[in-house]
């Protein structure tokens, strides 16, 4: 009898084991994937030819010899992203010219041909070398587009780029990300045989997690701004989808499917200056601190990784603009993220998993992700209540979920208590690995975070909750038709100081008074920052580098247009839509009213999608009388426009004109109709 008692404890343990256990929901992630998303945070690194000649896809005809960085340091490269917080690197070993950054045995167009070192260089085997050293992963970007390799576009290039790939996933260590995009431009498009890349890349590197627009490992984010939805499931339908042109839609890309087929977190990618490469007329064009926060809140704070450009400078280093930025936003995220409030309060939750070791509510701010607290199987609906003796301040609020089960909650809110009441601070859709929200400062002793709906039972790992400091907003610099300058900052009681003779704004420089005007028709370079003397604290210098002023200006075609003007009134918000007609191409002409020796134009597109028309292919005209127009002063395409819509500057041999047109050959979008300029200026300085 006492044999068959224990037994019977024995199953009925057994059995409330396996009833307690929590089954996973939906697609899962690998240990790969689970491993890349605490990573949240690492650097792009483009450089190649295009470094030195100025251009964001080189077409594959450079000499090789223009590569011929002086100081090269993979080192500094490396100790930078440490120091930036970040935790690995990717580079471009090969772009879309076809130069590779190691000496291939697969092409001509590489290092070796190159004048760095002689030809004896390798950046990938000193790059690798240094993230080793500093304790960083190691990833790649090798572009399956090739404008120099003579194979490209024929039955035997998919094996070549194969080999190339293969020789660089064998020859320097462990790769944790292999990033591909569908680009396949030119006169010559090229099937790419994925399945074949594939294949490549996991025999070397099993556990590298590849990047496209259709994953498998992770998916592109839909834009180059680095900003992912405010709903973001880490879940994507791929059936029928390819990189490239073949990818999901936009809205997909942005916010992944619910119920999606396959586990394809979001990697959101973004310069941290206008374009990809370096370029000296960007050093003054690095991004603020603040607006590189609003990205890292867009991106890690919704649910994705954020893998921040870098480019390399001509001397093979990280230019000072640059890390002195990263630092600074480095020192922002400490101090943001420093103290965890939640861990001084009381937690309890409505709902919690009974015989369950595994699940308990101290595991949701004991700062390990790798640990949760969760409810019933049949209880998707709940509260975790943060009880605290005294009152706390905070203005940020993290949680995850332990999304090696599945990503499961749709919606939650957060309360607080008020003068004795629950007050409803903020309501949102998904977390996923890891939802930060920004909010403003709250004062309470109990913090509620409902879930109010969710696919399976919730499964939390973390709830935090801190108080960032307040941030100087940086001041933004605006010029109208008629050339007068102004300055505001959307910050609370800033002083504005400002320069116009290139030197770095101090409290001892001319103060900005609201809603005066520096005037500024002839062009000219303004900088300025905001201060509070009370603390002592100054925001980033921003500049704003101006050429002549649109004010004689008047488009001459389309004529009978007057939305035409919109392209030449100083106002990037404002934009010209060509009418809607069957296909391309389309033209502005402009009369300067007077005489200028041009040197070049600068195009601005459209940064809205529901508008839409970005011009890719172009010719630009100028003229002395507006009637013989002769041969094109530039012509060309907007490299990578499409996903990274900033000015384009394009610079020619200087000619005196007073009438200009801008030639819209090809759009950025195949189909579309329409050609769009948010802005059309000329360089005369």
């Amino acid at each position: 009898m006492k044999k068959t008692n224990l037994v019977l404890a024995g199953l009925l343990t057994c059995s409330m084991a396996m009833a307690q256990k929590i089954q996973p929901y939906g697609a899962l992630p690998s240990k790969a994937q689970v491993a890349w998303n605490d990573m949240e945070y690492y650097m792009f690194i483009h450089f190649g030819p295009n470094t030195f000649t100025n251009k964001e896809w080189g077409h594959g005809d450079e000499d090789p010899k223009v590569f011929n960085p002086t100081r090269l340091d993979a080192r500094q490269w490396a100790r930078t992203a440490k120091l930036a917080g970040m935790k690995g690197i990717v580079i471009t070993a090969k772009h879309h010219d076809g130069f590779c950054l190691w000496p291939s045995k697969y092409s001509t167009h590489t290092v070796r041909e190159s004048a760095w070192k002689n030809g004896k260089g390798d950046v990938l085997a000193e790059l690798s070398a240094a993230c080793k050293e500093y304790g960083l992963k190691f990833g790649v970007y090798l572009s399956p587009w090739d404008r120099n390799h003579p194979e490209y576009g024929t039955a035997n290039y998919n094996q070549v780029f194969a080999n190339t790939l293969n020789e660089v996933l064998s020859s320097y260590g462990p790769v944790f990300e292999q990033w591909f995009d569908g680009a396949n431009g030119g006169n010559v498009k090229q099937p790419y045989d994925w399945d074949l890349f594939h294949k490549v890349v996991y025999k070397n590197q099993p556990n590298a997690v590849i990047f496209s627009d259709v994953g498998p490992g992770c998916r592109w984010v839909g834009n180059e701004n680095g900003i992912a939805g405010t709903t973001n499931w880490s879940t994507l339908n791929v059936k029928g989808f390819s990189p490239g042109l073949g990818g999901p839609p936009t809205k997909s890309l942005n916010e992944g499917n619910e119920e999606g087929e396959k586990w394809v977190p979001a990697e959101c990618d973004v310069s941290i200056r206008p374009g990809w490469f370096y370029s000296p007329e960007t050093d003054d064009k690095v991004k603020s601190v603040n607006t590189l926060l609003d990205i890292y809140y867009g991106s890690v704070g919704r649910n994705g990784n954020l893998i921040l450009n870098v480019p390399i400078d001509r001397e093979g280093l990280i230019h000072p603009n640059d890390s002195t930025r990263l630092m600074e936003l480095r020192k922002v995220l400490d101090a943001s993220f420093k103290n965890n409030l939640a861990k001084k309060a009381v937690v309890t939750a409505t709902d919690t998993r009974k015989n369950t070791a595994e699940v308990k509510v101290a595991h949701l701010t004991d700062g390990n992700n790798s640990t949760y607290w969760a409810t019933a199987n049949n209880v998707t609906k709940t509260t975790i209540k943060l009880s605290f003796p005294k009152p706390v301040t905070f203005n940020r609020l993290v949680l995850q979920e332990y999304i090696a089960l599945g990503q499961r909650v749709e919606a939650f809110s957060v309360d607080i208590l008020e003068n004795g009441k629950r007050k409803e601070i903020a309501r949102e859709t998904t977390i996923g690995h890891k939802r930060i929200l920004r909010l403003p400062d709250y004062t309470t002793t109990e913090v509620y975070i409902n879930i109010t709906d969710a696919k399976a039972c919730p499964v939390i790992s973390e709830v935090q909750l801190y108080e960032a400091p307040g941030m100087l907003a940086t001041p933004e610099i605006h010029r109208s038709k008629d050339g007068q300058v102004t300055i505001t900052a959307a910050s609370a009681d800033p002083e504005i100081h400002y320069t116009t003779d290139g030197t770095t704004p101090a409290l001892n420089a001319p103060l900005y008074v609201p809603k005066t005007q520096i005037s500024l028709p002839g062009g000219g370079v303004v900088k300025a920052r905001a201060f509070l003397r009370k603390t002592n604290a100054a925001s980033p210098e921003v500049t704003a580098d101006f050429d002549v002023a649109p004010a004689k200006w008047q488009v001459t075609a389309p004529a009978g247009n007057a939305d035409a003007a919109k392209a030449i009134d100083g106002n990037t918000t404002t934009v010209w839509v060509s009418e809607k007609i069957a296909q391309y191409p389309h033209q502005l002409e402009v009369d300067l009213g007077e005489t200028l020796t041009l040197k070049g134009f600068t195009y601005t597109p459209t940064t809205n999608d529901h508008i839409g028309g970005v011009i890719y292919g172009y010719a630009f005209y100028t003229s002395a009388d507006g009637k013989n127009w002769g041969q094109p002063a530039a012509t060309g395409s907007f490299a990578n426009i499409k996903n990274n819509p900033v000015p384009q500057k394009v610079s020619f041999a200087p000619v005196a004109a007073r009438f200009v047109r801008l030639v819209a050959l090809t759009p950025a979008t195949e189909k579309e109709s329409r050609a769009s300029i948010a802005e059309l200026s000329v360089i005369t300085r």
